[in-house]
């Protein structure tokens, strides 16, 4: 009997596709971990500004809490019940302060000057040609 097969009856086959795509998950996990570590720390702060520097420390943090809770639940351990989740909670709030800077980095500034720019070309200004005639034209007449 080949390995595959002795683990098949030691759990049930219907979460063998779950079992499979978790597999394939820590397998993700494991690739981006060690292309994390191959760059040291302080290298890698370096290269960034501060506002990226928080993102990477609260998804560091998260992540390393998050392993923790399903480290939890293999434990027998309900994680909701553990101080791990109001860890999470705490940085999931820090990480929407984040978001919140980056979205008003990213919203549009009024340009005050282009704006004033765009409403008086915007409007109708009379000049000496069409001083004496009404602001709309006639029908069947272009206006100049």
């Amino acid at each position: 009997m080949s390995e595959d097969e002795s683990n098949m009856e030691e759990y049930p086959t219907e979460i063998h596709d779950y079992l499979a795509a978790f597999e394939k998950s820590l397998d993700s996990v494991d690739e981006m971990l060690k292309t994390m570590m191959s760059v040291s720390r302080s290298e890698l702060l370096q290269k960034l500004d501060p506002l990226e520097q928080a993102k990477l420390d609260l998804v560091s943090v998260y992540t390393l809490n998050s392993m923790f809770w399903v480290y939890l639940a293999t434990q027998g351990i309900n994680p909701k019940e553990h101080p791990v989740k109001q860890e999470l909670e705490r940085i999931r709030t820090y990480m929407n302060k984040v978001k919140e800077i980056t979205d008003k980095k990213k919203a549009s500034k009024l340009d005050k000057g282009a704006a004033s720019r765009f409403v008086k070309n915007a409007l109708w200004e009379p000049n000496a040609e069409n001083e004496h005639t009404s602001k709309t034209p006639a029908k069947g007449k272009k206006l100049q």
